[in-house]
């Protein structure tokens, strides 16, 4: 259960959680010399995050290692009344991957890993174009990634459960 205090990070939060998201691995020991502090202040802190749901651990994969996937962006216009309920539907959709709610050109941003450009079509023709409020979508697919950090830029689906 989370508590009723301000789930704000101080200082040595911030530092505990840039360590851990640039390597997982690393040990509460290492962390503690690093940061002058006790390796228990540490685990507790680090349980803490845990418990309170802000920071979470989990296995990411170099989308690379899914048997050549072409990585797919798709800008939706959308009436913004129904820009909500539209994230929660794309979220819904294991293909998708990501859902960011945006200001600027498009109201949404999606992006999925798909095998072939005959899935895409299919997910936008049957699944995306025909939900309520929208109005237009715009594909981009990935052709060269210059920087992708799977272990630093992980996005990873939030869950509620507590």
């Amino acid at each position: 259960m989370s508590s009723t205090k301000s789930k704000r990070l101080d200082q040595l939060d911030q530092k505990i959680v840039e360590k851990l998201a640039r390597d997982a691995r690393i040990s509460n020991r290492a962390i503690a010399a690093d940061l002058g502090v006790t390796e228990g202040t540490i685990r507790t802190r680090i349980k803490r995050l845990q418990g309170e749901g802000l920071i979470q651990f989990t296995v990411v994969r170099d989308f690379r290692m899914a048997g050549s996937p072409n990585l797919c962006m798709l800008g939706i216009d959308a009436d913004p009344a129904h820009v909500p309920a539209l994230a929660e539907a794309l979220r819904e959709m294991p293909e998708i991957n990501c859902v960011v709610v945006l200001l600027g050109r498009f109201s949404l941003l999606a992006m999925g890993l798909f095998t072939n450009i005959e899935q895409l079509n299919d997910i936008i023709a049957n699944q995306i174009r025909t939900l309520p409020g929208v109005q237009r979508v715009e594909t981009g697919i990935s052709v060269h990634n210059l920087k992708y950090e799977p272990g630093v830029a992980k996005i990873t689906p939030c869950t509620d459960e507590g």
